[in-house]
């Protein structure tokens, strides 16, 4: 039986520069990395298994600081380009960018 804990989790811009620290593969065959446990700073109860990353870590920081941006502006690429001063083509075309990166990493490894 497996029991699901709901967490409120906030990203703060703290929290995006530790998700930038994080690694993601593995530093002596370079093979991506999954999470073996996760620990409750609350009540020290731990969990064991073997998790994959989530996808977002795949990404670069850069990338992930985009989405982030795209998805406290509600989706608007044209507040984006504003706040980047940037055009709005510029902008689109690199969420374009992102998506095909996050396409290849959906794909099965060979």
């Amino acid at each position: 039986m497996i029991n699901f804990i709901h967490c409120n989790f906030t990203f703060e811009p703290s929290m995006l520069d530790i998700m930038k620290k994080m690694p993601t593969s593995c530093p002596s065959c370079a093979q991506g990395l999954q999470v073996s446990e996760m620990r409750c700073p609350n009540c020290q109860t731990v969990v064991t298994g073997s998790y994959p990353l989530p996808l977002f870590l795949s990404l670069s920081s850069d990338d992930q600081a985009f989405i982030l941006d795209f998805f406290l502006n509600s989706g608007s690429l044209k507040k984006m380009a504003s706040d980047l001063g940037k055009s709005y083509p510029t902008v689109r075309n690199h969420l374009d960018d992102i998506i095909a990166r996050i396409h290849l990493l959906k794909q099965p490894k060979a």
